[in-house]
């Protein structure tokens, strides 16, 4: 489990979404920010933060949140409130 981890840690500078993904990821979490996906980062490298890999998506468990990435692309595909 922790060497799955570790991939998702080791690629951050990897992660990245869309116009599309940011505005979806500000609407949903009521976050108001200009970067999306160093927000993104910073609850993804959180020790406090759980990394879950479950098929083709990565489940970042942050705060009150939970942050979906793809697992081969790096996209942070959405966000939600817990």
């Amino acid at each position: 489990m922790m060497t799955q981890n570790n991939e998702l840690i080791a690629n951050l500078d990897k992660i990245h979404t869309t116009a599309l993904g940011a505005e979806r990821i500000r609407r949903n979490l009521c976050i108001d920010v200009d970067d999306v996906v160093g927000w993104c980062r910073q609850k993804i490298q959180d020790n406090r933060s759980s990394i879950i890999r479950k098929g083709k998506n990565w489940y970042v468990g942050a705060d009150d949140c939970i942050i979906t990435v793809n697992a081969h692309s790096f996209t942070v595909i959405t966000a939600h409130k817990i």
